[in-house]
Order: structure tokens, then C-alpha cells, then sequence
């Protein structure tokens, strides 16, 4: 298993009228942590993209707990639980200033070729660099 943090800090216009983040807001936090968790493994989503791959999403899933607010500073916890195969499942969980867990998330994303757009088993470098976690 894998697992990395990021923080982001919600903007004002990230927020709706009554100061809360807009619910659809939460599909970038997941963006943001999936990019930033493999960027911390050493790979970087243009350098999969640079190799022929795109990792389409497929799936994307939400659980609310508790609003988030504008100038709240997020921890998103990003898990790949079970080693991928054509396709990768991420699972968040985000943590407001307390600690409180807010939000729990969860996306499923496909490897594409980009030439042929049919799925594809991830490039070897991506298979080695998550390696020593599974």
C-alpha cells in the first residue's frame, strides 16, 4: 500500500455563497493528490503521458462528513491500496485544520494508450517505482 499527503489551502472562489468549498471542488482536491502522490514517488503525470499512457478517470466517488471553508489549510491523504493493473483505484480522505476528517473520496482511472486509445498494463518504470509498496 501507498500512501502520500498534500495540503492546498480553499480559495475564495473555490467556495460557494455561504463560504463552504462547492462540492464539485472536490474532484480537483482528488486531482491534486493523485498528481502530487506520484510526483512524490519520483514520476510525474506528463512524464506518463510523454511515454504513450493517459490514465482517463472512470470512476469518481464522494462521501461528505463536513464542510470545508474558504482559507481552510486541507491535508489530502491519497491510498492506492492494491498494486494496478490496467486500471488503478486512488482513495482520499481530507483533513481540515483540527484534523477532522471532512471529506472521503475515491477515483478509478483507466491506462490508455494514446496512439491506439484501447487500455494498456502501466508502463514498467510506473510498475518498478511502486515496487517496494506492494
Amino acid at each position: 500500500m501507498y500512501t502520500s499527503e498534500t495540503f492546498v489551502r480553499v480559495r475564495y472562489g473555490e467556495t460557494d455563497q455561504m463560504g463552504y468549498v462547492y462540492y464539485g471542488n472536490y474532484a480537483m482536491y482528488y486531482e491534486v493528490g493523485r498528481v502530487e502522490s506520484l510526483r512524490q514517488l519520483g514520476l510525474t503525470y506528463k512524464e506518463l503521458e510523454d511515454m504513450g499512457v493517459m490514465m482517463p478517470v472512470l470512476e469518481n466517488k464522494s462521501k461528505f462528513h463536513q464542510a470545508a471553508l474558504y482559507d481552510d489549510h486541507l491535508k489530502i491523504v491519497t491510498t492506492i491500496r492494491e498494486k494496478p493493473g490496467v486500471r488503478i483505484a486512488f482513495y482520499y480522505t481530507i483533513f481540515n485544520d483540527n484534523g477532522t476528517l471532512i471529506h472521503e473520496g475515491e477515483t478509478h482511472l483507466a491506462f490508455v494508450d494514446k496512439k491506439t486509445g484501447r487500455p494498456c498494463r502501466p508502463p514498467n518504470v510506473f510498475m518498478d517505482v511502486l515496487k517496494p509498496y506492494f
